[in-house]
C-alpha cells in the first residue's frame, strides 16, 4: 500500500530550477535514502512530503492511513520537564488510560460494586494492553539507553541538556510515536557509533516506512533498500542501498558519456561524408547527401549531452618530507579533569604511512587525546616522542583555528604569505570559494565553508603527520569522497578520530578502540574490527548453503553473506562494464563496415562487397550474442541488488 506518492513535482527559486519531474511512491515498510549535494533540494522535498511546502508543478497524494513523523516537528515542548517526562509525553493517551485505571481501582477497593464500572475497567484494561501499555515504559527506557543516555540523565531537566542531547530526545520521541512514515534529517548527528548501531537495528526492524536524509553512507547501506538522488535538477532512483546506487550511477554516467562521444564521432563522420557527396555535385551524390543529412538530424535530435558533474573540492594532500619510520610513540598517557577521570595508560606506536583511526564512546576523551598529541593540552601522566623530521598538522572539529574578523582569502594568505595572491585565489577556487566568496568574513561562513577553509590550510602546510578530528563533519557526500580520494594518495601518516564508518572502512589499516582504561589496537579497517570484536569466528570454507556454522552468530552469518554478495556485485559490475566496452567496440566495427559498403567508389566491386557483407553478418551475429550475455549478466546483477537490499 502506498502511504504517499509524488507525481512530477518541481520547484524553483527565482531563475534557479531546483528540481523538476520527480516521481516516486513510498510504500509501507519502504526504507528510502534521500541523497544529493548540499543545496540540491533535499530539505525542500522533505517539506513537500510533510505538507509544509507546496510544489510549483506536480502534486503530492497522501493516503488516509498515513501517520507522519518528522523530527523537526518534535522539539522539546516544555523545558521544565525532565528528560524522561519529555519523551514519555509521546505516550499521553496510555498515561491517561493508566491514570483512569488507577482511579477505577481506587473506587473498587473503596467498596464500590458498580457493575458498569467493572465492565468499563475491563474495556480500558484490554485497550491499554493492546495499545502497548504494558511495555511502553520498558520501550522508552530501551530507546533512551540505546541513544546514549544513562540512567542518572533520565531525571535531568530539559533545560540542562546540550543541543545534541535535545536532538537525541527528539529522536526518541519520534521513534516511539505511532507514526508509520518517519522523515529523518541527518539522524546520526550527535550519535556515537554504539548509538548509531542501535538506531540501525531499530530502523531495520521498524514495520513502518522511512525517508532518511543523511551523509552517513555506512548507515544508509545498512538501513535503506531504495535510494533517491537529486542531482542537476533531476531525480535518480535505484532499488538498492547507497553503494549499489553509486555504482549504478557511475556505470550509467560512463555509458551516457561513451554513447555521447560515440554519437558525436559518428556525427562528425557523417558530416564529412555529406560534404564529400556534395562536392561530387552530381544528382545521385546530392540525393545521398540529403538522405545522410536527414539521418544526421534525427540522430542529433535523440542525443542528449551527459549531465555535467557538480563542482567538487580538489584536494591534493602531500608531505614535504618523508620523516622517520617511527612517527609517534605514546607512552602511558593519562588524563583527567577535577572529579572526572577520562582515560589512563594509553600506549601506541605510529609507523610511517599508517592510517590509524581512534574509536570510542562519546565523552571518553578522543578529542582531548588529539589535543595532547598536537601539544595543545598537557597530559597528567605519560610522554609523547615524535620521530625524526616529523611535522604535525591538526584539524579541529570545533573549527577554533580561524580568525572570525578576517576574510576567507586573508585567513589563508596570512598563514602562507610566501604565496602570491593568484596562488591563494586558485587554491580557494579549488575548494569552491569563487568570485565574491573569497571576500566573505569567516564569521559569516557556514559550517561546511569553515571546514573547507581549515582543510585548505591543512593541505597547504604539507605536514607528514595529520591528526584529524572528525574531518568529514559538515561535508556533503561528494566532498567526503573527494577528501577520501586525496587522503588515499597522501604519502604521510594519519591518526584520525571519526564516526564516519564508510570513511573508516575505506581508509583505515588500523583501528584503536579507547575507553577509560586505555586503548586496544586492531589491524585492518572497520569491518575487520567488527568481525574481531562482535562476531563469532567463521569456520574455514564457510557454509555453501548459507547456513550458520556451529558457534557462528546470526549477525556473523548475515555479515558474511552481505560481504559475499557485495564482493560478487563488484565483480559482476566490472564484468558488465568490460562487456559494454566490447559491445561498444563491436558497434564501432559494424558502423565502419556500413560506411565502407555505402561508399560509391566500391559499388562495382562485387567480390569486395560480398566479402564485406559476410564480415558484417558475422559481426552482427557476434554482437547479438554479446547483447544476450549482457542481458543475462544484468539480470544476475538485479538479483544481487535485491539480495543486498534485503
Amino acid at each position: 500500500m502506498a502511504l504517499l506518492a509524488i507525481h512530477n513535482v518541481g520547484k524553483s527559486f527565482g531563475e534557479r530550477n531546483l528540481f523538476e519531474n520527480i516521481t516516486f511512491e513510498i510504500g509501507s515498510g519502504d526504507k528510502i535514502g534521500l541523497v544529493g549535494d548540499n543545496g540540491s533540494g533535499k530539505t525542500t522535498l522533505l517539506r513537500m512530503l510533510t505538507g509544509e511546502g507546496e510544489p510549483e508543478t506536480g502534486g503530492v497524494v497522501r493516503s488516509r492511513e498515513l501517520r507522519l513523523g518528522y523530527m523537526a516537528q518534535h522539539a522539546c515542548a516544555d523545558e521544565a520537564l525532565t528528560l524522561w517526562q519529555d519523551v514519555e509525553s509521546i505516550f499521553a493517551p496510555l498515561i491517561a488510560m493508566e491514570q483512569e485505571l488507577s482511579d477505577i481501582n481506587h473506587r473498587l477497593s473503596s467498596g464500590s460494586d458498580d457493575i458498569s464500572l467493572i465492565e468499563h475497567q475491563h474495556r480500558i484494561t484490554e485497550e491499554f494492553s493492546l495499545s502497548g501499555g504494558l511495555t511502553y515504559k520498558s520501550r522508552l527506557r530501551a530507546a533512551l539507553i540505546g541513544l546514549g543516555f544513562d540512567e542518572p540523565s533520565f531525571s535531568q531537566r530539559v533545560t540542562s541538556l546540550s543541543g545534541g542531547q535535545r536532538s537525541k530526545a527528539a529522536m526518541a520521541r519520534l521513534l516511539l510515536s505511532d507514526a508509520n512514515l518517519l522523515l529523518l534529517d541527518e539522524p546520526t548527528n550527535h550519535l556515537d557509533i554504539p548509538s548509531v548501531q542501535w538506531l540501525e537495528e531499530y530502523l531495520s526492524n521498524y514495520n513502518g516506512a522511512c525517508v532518511i536524509v543523511s551523509h552517513d553512507r555506512y548507515f544508509l547501506d545498512r538501513v535503506t533498500g531504495r535510494t533517491i538522488e537529486i542531482s542537476g535538477g533531476k531525480g535518480y532512483i535505484t532499488n538498492g542501498n547507497y553503494t549499489i546506487h553509486r555504482n549504478k550511477r557511475e556505470s550509467e554516467r560512463e555509458a551516457e558519456l561513451k554513447h555521447y562521444e560515440t554519437s558525436m564521432k559518428e556525427a562528425r563522420r557523417m558530416e564529412e561524408m555529406i560534404d564529400r557527396f556534395r562536392s561530387f555535385n552530381r544528382e545521385k551524390s546530392v540525393r545521398a547527401a540529403e538522405s545522410k543529412q536527414k539521418m544526421l538530424d534525427k540522430m542529433l535530435a535523440d542525443v542528449d549531452a551527459p549531465e555535467k558533474d557538480a563542482a567538487v573540492i580538489r584536494f591534493d594532500f602531500s608531505a614535504a618530507a618523508a620523516g622517520g619510520n617511527d612517527v609517534m610513540e605514546v607512552q602511558d598517557i593519562s588524563m583527567s579533569f577535577p572529579g572526572r577521570p577520562l582515560f589512563r595508560d594509553v600506549n601506541f606506536l605510529l609507523k610511517r604511512g599508517e592510517r590509524a583511526f581512534l574509536l570510542g564512546p562519546n565523552g571518553c576523551g578522543k578529542t582531548t587525546l588529539l589535543r595532547i598529541l598536537c601539544g595543545q593540552v598537557t597530559p597528567m601522566d605519560g610522554e609523547i616522542r615524535l620521530g625524526a623530521k616529523v611535522s604535525v598538522g591538526y584539524y579541529d572539529q570545533n573549527q577554533s583555528g580561524l580568525n572570525e574578523s578576517k576574510t576567507a582569502i586573508d585567513e589563508v594568505w596570512d598563514a602562507y604569505s610566501d604565496r602570491t595572491r593568484t596562488e591563494i585565489g586558485n587554491a580557494l577556487a579549488a575548494f569552491l570559494f569563487r568570485g565574491d566568496d573569497v571576500y566573505k568574513l569567516v564569521s559569516l561562513l557556514s559550517g561546511g565553508e569553515r571546514a573547507r577553509l581549515l582543510l585548505l590550510k591543512l593541505m597547504l602546510a604539507r605536514d607528514n603527520l595529520l591528526l584529524l578530528d572528525e574531518p568529514t563533519n559538515h561535508l556533503d557526500i561528494a566532498s567526503r569522497e573527494a577528501l577520501e580520494s586525496a587522503l588515499e594518495n597522501y604519502g604521510g601518516t594519519m591518526f584520525i578520530v571519526s564516526h564516519d564508518r564508510y570513511f573508516i572502512n575505506r581508509m583505515a589499516n588500523r583501528v584503536l578502540w579507547m575507553d577509560e582504561n586505555g586503548c586496544k589496537s586492531y589491524e585492518g579497517n572497520y569491518d575487520t574490527y567488527l568481525e574481531k570484536t562482535q562476531n563469532a569466528p567463521l569456520s574455514a570454507g564457510g557454509d555453501p548453503d548459507g547456513q550458520r556454522s556451529k558457534g557462528e552468530s546470526k549477525s556473523a552469518s548475515e555479515y558474511r553473506r552481505r560481504k559475499e554478495n557485495e564482493s560478487a556485485y563488484r565483480r559482476l559490475t566490472g564484468a558488465i562494464r568490460r562487456h559494454e566496452e566490447g559491445v561498444s567496440a563491436a558497434e564501432g566495427e559494424i558502423s565502419a563496415l556500413h560506411e565502407r559498403l555505402s561508399n560509391p567508389e566500391i559499388a562495382a566491386d562485387y567480390e569486395l562487397i560480398s566479402s564485406l557483407s559476410i564480415e558484417l553478418e558475422n559481426k552482427t551475429a557476434g554482437l547479438e550474442s554479446m547483447m544476450e550475455q549482457w542481458e543475462n549478466m544484468s539480470a544476475e546483477l538485479e538479483k544481487l541488488e535485491t539480495e543486498i537490499a534485503l
